[in-house]
């Protein structure tokens, strides 16, 4: 892996060289635009609507768009004046429990590898956070941006998620939340809950994968060696389910007769399909 940054992990009067890592990385497949008739690449170029031409990135300059079609040009210069300092270190500000921070303000997750000389105390705050069950709440600057972040530990190893400002996370007031809870019948609450219990389990990201990706990196193989590429008709689409009782007790027995494959009806012997549990 290519090293993105390096710097210290700030942990009380402890200093921690350490280098990052991106550790995730996206998958989807990508494709070209090409021209129908020649297959030529399309070309994206910066164009100036205003000059009608074409032209280099050193006549770019940022706008910030205050009212329409009014802007403040904001330089390099200006932005050097922020009285920001690049310390390159991750100031750890709290710890916190993991469970308090909700799942919506992580962003991209960062792998942080000791430097030499670091191990040690590397080790120290892993072993500590461990035994505390506590994430670092901290503070640092990747690329002149300065971003919140959560420290946490897997597989003994310090991983650093950049996470969100509220201020940047939307509310939901807007949104329709559903109907009250006078309106649910005490069955369909339990079905419901019936129906989780049934298809609980540990989590295993072994057994997920990307179905769609699959099929299209066979199509685009089977194109590549020539052959037919054989496409499924349409299924009938599903109407709106009335009964919600009905749909809850139809998926709960689907879900005991999956966590019970060995039921077998009578006069039939058992040794049938089992259910998959793998990928």
């Amino acid at each position: 892996m290519r090293t993105l940054w390096k710097g210290a992990v700030s942990f009380g009067l402890v200093n921690i060289p350490v280098k990052m890592y991106v550790a995730t990385e996206n998958k989807d497949i990508k494709f070209n635009y090409l021209h129908r008739e020649c297959m030529g690449p399309i070309q994206y170029r910066k164009w100036c609507s205003q000059c009608d031409r074409e032209i280099s990135s050193e006549e770019i300059v940022r706008g910030y768009e205050y009212q329409k079609g009014n802007y403040v040009i904001i330089n390099e210069a200006d932005l050097e004046r922020i009285p920001l300092e690049n310390t390159k270190t991750i100031d750890i500000l709290d710890f916190v429990d993991l469970q308090q921070v909700d799942p919506i303000y992580f962003d991209r997750s960062y792998y942080l590898e000791p430097s030499p000389g670091g191990e040690k105390a590397y080790t120290l705050l892993i072993e500590a956070m461990s035994q505390t069950g506590k994430v670092a709440v901290a503070r640092v600057i990747i690329r002149t941006k300065q971003t919140l972040a959560a420290l946490r530990v897997k597989d003994n190893v310090l991983i650093m998620e950049t996470i969100f400002y509220p201020d940047e996370i939307r509310s939901p007031d807007t949104l329709n939340t559903g109907v009250g809870l006078s309106k649910l019948h005490d069955n369909e609450i339990k079905m419901a809950v019936s129906l989780i219990d049934n298809l609980s389990t540990d989590f295993d990201p072994s057994r997920y994968e990307n179905e769609y990706r699959k099929a299209l990196w066979e199509l685009i193989e089977s194109k590549i060696v020539g052959k037919e590429v054989a496409v499924s008709p349409p299924t009938a689409e599903k109407g709106n389910v009335v009964d919600l009782m009905e749909a809850l007790k139809a998926s709960v027995k689907l879900a005991e007769e999956n966590r019970n494959p060995a039921k077998e009806p009578s006069g039939k012997k058992k040794g049938g399909r089992q259910r998959k549990t793998g990928s």
